[in-house]
């Protein structure tokens, strides 16, 4: 099992730093580094600007969002990417949500399965320099009856084949991944959940396309707060706004994908609790309604030896690449947590 870092959104209050936690981050040996986006920052330009300033460390779009560019701009982006990076660029897809794709980027939040099937064959085809034709329900390439011609890409990416990860939660989503993708970006998982949430699913996808779990990266991402056992419940509470914000309050109430994996896990009646006082406009309500054991298996939290312990239950259900998203208010504090998720793979015999 190897380590990522995730820089999150930039323009969370933590900019500044961000370049120093990657840098850090390579000089310990976590293999990739991961940005993301939603409708602040765009992952691109983070990306972009970490690979230039770093040298063996992936950077990885996690995610680069589907309604937010035409497969043949992410085709372009992603063989720009990895050129400039000398074949470090990993790509990771997905759909966003409802209230992001409809009321940001004015895209119908309909169909996300077959979207993402097109959106995949598409890129992939186009990072081929074939010439790009292609006929789908949701795109045609060209637009029939125009001038359009048949174009290939000019830019030639540093290798053959850039890995494409998908951000997926639902069951359908998670088949398709496995089916179509080289990796799956889970959020909120639970090392002993894993296997029925996420793990059967991908499988399923993987012998669908004829193939194995074998080099097929799963990859989670943890947030990590380090401190002693006994302040377990404390380091659980920094993380309530962010738990309740996606369980609560992430889509709409009919669509919250979140909310559903809570459900799945076995939070029925909490996960209704928190969705219900989370859009009320309650969030502390909803913040303080959520489980501490709930986010206790969900993140990484104690003394490095719990720490490795826990890391150990991830590595054996199966997680390939475990991302860490470091607590801390300050550098020192972020750095702090790196270098303890590189202790604590070590003292779980991961490393």
């Amino acid at each position: 099992m190897q380590l990522g870092i995730n820089l999150g959104y930039w323009g969370a209050g933590m900019d500044a730093d961000n370049l120093a936690v990657a840098q850090e981050a390579e000089r310990l040996g976590y293999s990739v580094c991961w940005a993301a986006e939603a409708y602040g920052s765009d992952a691109a330009t983070v990306l972009s600007w970490v690979a230039a300033q770093t040298e063996r460390i992936d950077v990885g779009s996690a995610i680069f969002q589907i309604p937010a560019r035409q497969p043949a701009m992410t085709a372009m982006t992603a063989a720009t990417l990895d050129s400039l990076s000398k074949g470090r660029f990993r790509l990771g897809l997905g759909v966003s949500g409802p209230q992001v794709s409809e009321g940001w980027y004015g895209v119908k939040f309909d169909k996300p399965l077959a979207r993402t099937r097109e959106y995949v064959e598409i890129v992939r085809k186009a990072m081929t320099r074939e010439r790009l034709s292609y006929e789908g329900e949701h795109w045609t390439l060209p637009l029939p009856g125009g001038p359009g011609k048949p174009i290939k890409l000019t830019v030639h990416p540093e290798r053959e084949h850039i890995p494409l990860y998908i951000a997926a939660i639902g069951p359908k989503n998670l088949e398709q991944t496995g089916e179509i993708a080289d990796g799956a970006l889970l959020i909120f998982p639970s090392a002993e959940h894993l296997e029925d949430t996420a793990i059967k699913y991908l499988r399923a996808g993987r012998e669908k396309a004829g193939e194995t779990l074998d080099g097929f990266d799963i990859c989670p991402t943890l947030p990590l707060a380090v401190g002693d056992d006994k302040d377990v419940p404390r380091l659980a509470d920094t993380f309530r706004p962010y738990t309740a914000l996606y369980v609560g309050g992430m889509g709409s109430r009919k669509q919250n994908f979140y909310n559903q994996l809570a459900q799945r896990m076995g939070y029925e009646k909490e996960a209704a609790e928190i969705q219900d006082k989370y859009l009320s406009g309650d969030k502390e309500g909803a913040a303080a309604a959520i489980p501490q054991d709930l986010i206790d298996k969900t993140t990484l939290l104690g003394s490095v030896e719990r720490i490795a312990d826990r890391m150990k239950a991830y590595a054996a259900a199966g997680v390939t690449t475990l991302t860490l998203a470091p607590a801390g208010f300050t550098l020192d504090e972020r750095i702090a947590s790196l270098r303890a998720g590189t202790e604590a793979m070590e003292r779980a015999g991961l490393a």
